[in-house]
């Protein structure tokens, strides 16, 4: 087994996707495989606060590891809340 790993670095935006792969030594955390993906530069309104990143949708802290394969998701807020959604449409009776 060799010392690195392969991630995928993924930051979706409304209408395209930000991603980017990387080959990175074994032991590095989700917080440095961001800083090395350069997505906070070319985007500053990231926000890599907690809740805000996962690997394959799970949310994860800055300091979980990574392993060979995984994806990294850089989440953004929502831009309206679910269960509201869902409220309005069933006082409208609609499913």
């Amino acid at each position: 087994m060799s010392g690195e790993i392969e991630v995928e670095v993924v930051y979706a935006l409304r209408l395209a996707q930000d991603s980017t792969r990387l080959r990175l030594p074994l032991g590095t955390t989700v917080a440095q495989a961001v800083a090395r993906a350069g997505l906070a530069l070319r985007h500053p309104e990231i926000d890599l606060g907690p809740g805000r990143v996962a690997v394959y949708g799970r949310l994860v802290s800055g300091d979980a590891i990574l392993r060979d394969g995984d994806r990294v998701e850089i989440l953004r807020p929502l831009s309206a809340d679910a269960k509201e959604l869902r409220r309005g449409r069933a006082l409208r009776g609609k499913t």
